[in-house]
């Protein structure tokens, strides 16, 4: 072996090895700093939940409510205002930095994205904590490797692998995280970017179930109250195609309205353009009076429709209604929630309040098609597939939609059913040619923030020097 030979592998291995152990840090960080973010969001649930039932005894503090959110509105609308790279989920923006499209301060978007999201929670409004998670991942990828000095490519691919492994502590899903940095941040694949976020992805999942086993909580899938049966009929797969068509359309309404509500949000200018913030949130909590499950994330929604596979969701009932109408009322109000503050790009997670859209569509077209002969078994099937198959039409990411069933749900049963939503969600959202969500509201945002662009895809060679 040649001397100069030797010393490129001698290169390549330093390099690589540090290039783990930079990721090891990335995901370890990440890891601790979301699993406390989402306990953090968790308690903001659990607190607005209560503060909300007492005012709905108490009508008369209504009055005293709707000033509160719009004074936080008009707070946190100045902080976004200060600090762009907060608006809305945050993903399209750390998307925009893995690429080199973006440029900003990791200390100060960490700090104003922690704080304005748990904001945005803490006053019950329906606001994920998934997204923001993605971008507190990615700044502290972005942190981690300028701490160590590294060079700008390796910056933005711990960024990427930062925002996954933020997805992965999110979700509990390493999987799904893997595949996330692959498919949607970076669009692009490399053994190195591939070997990066595998090592912090893996350590973020490990850090979060160490943390949360340490405090007595479920390490388990988020929904594994979700049965499925061993089989399926092909008349009940057909049903459960159908649903999944109905509910691609039904994404790709919301898809055009939320591009439309961007537009008509851009013309309210009052309060320095923080009043439209203070318009959705007063909104947001009137329609929260009306029901419990307008609030929040949508977790909560998503787990009640699981029958445990015996085909009888069970929804806490409002007004007297029965399932339908519960149902029916749940999903127009979020419907409207979500566009409003997808609209008005709100620093709030989106994520999962999309995934509450498509499981009550599926849960909603289940009942009724068991109705007309559906197996009762494959109700819970129905809303996890019409879940992602409403994420892959509107983000366009299907491998993802497609891991992030099963490891939500802990089950691998019945891979052709999720295959075949998937793929109708996939083809319904080309057929109308939309570009995928994110990509769009980045396109928009680098547009509207005039910031220098990079159409370079994130690509990492064979290392040279240091890196």
């Amino acid at each position: 072996m040649s001397p100069a030979t030797k010393r490129n592998l001698k290169t390549f291995a330093e390099n690589s090895i540090n290039l783990i152990l930079i990721s090891i840090l990335t995901g370890l960080f990440s890891g601790v700093l979301v699993s406390l973010y989402n306990l953090f969001a968790n308690m903001g649930e659990e607190y607005s939940r209560y503060v909300y039932s007492l005012v709905f005894e108490r009508p008369y503090f209504v009055p005293l409510l709707l000033l509160a959110l719009f004074a936080g509105a008009l707070v946190i609308g100045t902080a976004v205002r200060a600090v762009p790279m907060i608006r809305g989920s945050g993903v399209p923006q750390i998307t925009g930095v893995a690429r080199g499209k973006v440029k900003h301060g990791w200390f100060t978007t960490l700090t104003a994205m922690f704080a304005c999201s748990l904001a945005c929670i803490f006053m019950g409004l329906p606001a994920g904590a998934e997204g923001p998670s993605v971008e507190l991942g990615g700044c502290t990828g972005d942190a981690v490797s300028r701490l160590f000095k590294r060079r700008e490519m390796t910056v933005r691919m711990q960024v990427a692998c930062g925002a996954g492994a933020g997805f992965a502590a999110a979700f509990n899903a390493p999987m799904t995280g893997i595949v996330f940095v692959a498919e949607e941040v970076s669009r692009s694949f490399s053994v190195p970017l591939f070997i990066s976020s595998s090592v912090a992805v893996v350590t973020a999942v490990l850090t979060r179930t160490a943390i949360f086993s340490s405090m007595g909580m479920n390490t388990g899938a988020v929904f594994s109250q979700f049965v499925f049966p061993s089989t399926v009929a092909p008349t009940s797969v057909l049903w459960i195609a159908l649903a999944t068509l109905i509910t691609s359309l039904i994404a790709v309404v919301f898809y055009k309205l939320v591009f439309l509500f961007k537009k008509l949000f851009k013309r309210v200018t009052f309060f320095k353009g923080a009043g439209k913030y203070a318009l959705v949130f007063t909104a947001a909590g009137a329609l929260a009076l009306i029901t419990p499950y307008a609030m929040g994330g949508g977790g909560e929604i998503i787990k009640a429709l699981g029958s445990g596979g015996t085909g009888a969701a069970e929804v806490e009932q409002a007004f007297g209604t029965g399932f339908y109408g519960t149902a029916a009322i749940v999903f127009a109000l979020r419907f409207v929630t979500v566009l409003l503050f997808f609209g008005c790009s709100a620093p709030c997670g989106v994520f999962v309040p999309m995934l509450a859209l498509g499981a009550l569509s599926g849960g909603i077209l289940s009942q009724l098609f068991i109705t007309a002969g559906m197996d009762p078994a494959c109700a819970d099937f129905a809303v996890i597939i019409c879940m992602a198959t409403f994420f892959t039409c509107t983000v366009k990411a299907p491998i993802t939609g497609f891991c992030i069933i099963f490891e939500l749900t802990g089950s691998f049963a019945n891979f052709t059913p999720a295959v075949a939503g998937v793929a109708i969600g996939y083809i319904i959202s080309c057929a109308f040619r939309l570009e995928p969500i994110y990509e769009k509201c980045l396109n928009l945002f680098v547009k509207e923030e005039e910031r220098p662009c990079d159409p370079l895809p994130l690509k990492v060679d064979a290392p040279k020097g240091k890196m």
